[in-house]
C-alpha cells in the first residue's frame, strides 16, 4: 500500500480553548465581530482591530459568510504584524441575523485573519471547515458543548489535507471556467443547441463536489458570472489585487483560490487547453 503524502494538519493548530468565547453577549453582527476581534487583540494575535474590522464588515456587504446552519465565516486578508494566522471562534444562545443562504440567525461564528503573503491558505481551512460543518451530528456538537476546552476539542477533530503536486490530476478551477462558459453560452443558445449544451455541463458537474457547485450557482445567478481571470496579480471580477504569489500558485494547482474582495473563484489568465 501506498504511503499517504498529503501534508496533514488540524484546525487546532491555529487555535486554542483561550481563543473561544462560548458565550458572546452581541445583539447584532457588527457587535459579535468587535467582541471576537477584541478578544484576538487581547491576545495579541492584533494589534488594531478597527481596521480588520472594516475590511470584515466590507467583506460581507459584498456576500454574507452566513454559509447555513446557524454557522457563518468571517474572514479577512490582513498583515496583523502579529501572526501569519489569527483565529477566535465565538457562540451566541439566541443568535444573530447574519444575512445567511438559509435566512437564519448565526449562533456560531469562526472568525478568521490571515497574513496576505500566504496565498491559498483561506481555501484549504474554508475547505477542511465546510467538509465537517456539512455533518449534522458535528454540527451538533458544536452547539452542545458545555465548555470552551469542549469545543477546542471537538473543533481539533477537523482535519486539513494539502495534496501534493504531482497527485494533483483535475484542475477544478479550470473545470468552474468551462462551466461558466457553457452557462453563458446556454442563455444564447438555440434551443436544439441547449440539450448538447447541457450535457457537457452535466459531465464537468459530475466531477465537482456539491459545496463547490452550490457556491458557483449562486455566484452565476447573482453577477451573471462566478470565476474570474487573474491578469498581472489582478482580479478580472473585481479589479483589485490579490495576495501575492496566489496567481503563480493558482496555476497548474488542483486548489480552489477565491478572490478575498469579490468572493468569484479564480484561474489564471494563462489557462492551458484541456
Amino acid at each position: 500500500m501506498e504511503r499517504d503524502k498529503s501534508k496533514s494538519s488540524h484546525f487546532s493548530d491555529y487555535l486554542k480553548p483561550s481563543q473561544i468565547i462560548l458565550n458572546l453577549e452581541a445583539k447584532d453582527k457588527k457587535e459579535a465581530l468587535e467582541e471576537l476581534l477584541e478578544l484576538l487583540k487581547k491576545q495579541n494575535l492584533i494589534k488594531n482591530k478597527k481596521p480588520i474590522l472594516t475590511r470584515i464588515i466590507d467583506r460581507e456587504r459584498l456576500e454574507s459568510t452566513g454559509i447555513g446552519h446557524q454557522i457563518a465565516l468571517p474572514h479577512a486578508r490582513f498583515n496583523t504584524g502579529m501572526k501569519d494566522i489569527a483565529v477566535v471562534v465565538g457562540r451566541l444562545k439566541k443568535g444573530v441575523e447574519f444575512d445567511a443562504i438559509d435566512k437564519k440567525k448565526v449562533k456560531l461564528i469562526i472568525l478568521i485573519v490571515w497574513n496576505p503573503t500566504i496565498p491559498g491558505l483561506f481555501n484549504h481551512l474554508f475547505a477542511g471547515l465546510a467538509k465537517f460543518l456539512s455533518n449534522d451530528k458535528f454540527r451538533k456538537r458544536l452547539f452542545t458543548a458545555d465548555t470552551s476546552e469542549d469545543l477546542y476539542e471537538i473543533l481539533s477533530e477537523v482535519e486539513l489535507h494539502l495534496p501534493p503536486m504531482e497527485d494533483r490530476i483535475i484542475h477544478r478551477g479550470r473545470l468552474l471556467w468551462k462551466l461558466q462558459e457553457i452557462e453563458l453560452k446556454k442563455k444564447k443558445a438555440k434551443k436544439q443547441e441547449v440539450k448538447e449544451l447541457q450535457k457537457q455541463a452535466d459531465l464537468i458537474r459530475a466531477e465537482l463536489d456539491k459545496a463547490l457547485l452550490d457556491r458557483f450557482d449562486k455566484l452565476m445567478e447573482r453577477y451573471g458570472f462566478a470565476v474570474a481571470e487573474v491578469k498581472d496579480g489582478t482580479c478580472m471580477g473585481c479589479y483589485i489585487n490579490i495576495a501575492t504569489g496566489m496567481s503563480s500558485a493558482i496555476e497548474g494547482s488542483n486548489d480552489i483560490y477565491v478572490c478575498e474582495n469579490c468572493g468569484k473563484f479564480l484561474v489564471s489568465a494563462d489557462r492551458e487547453e484541456e
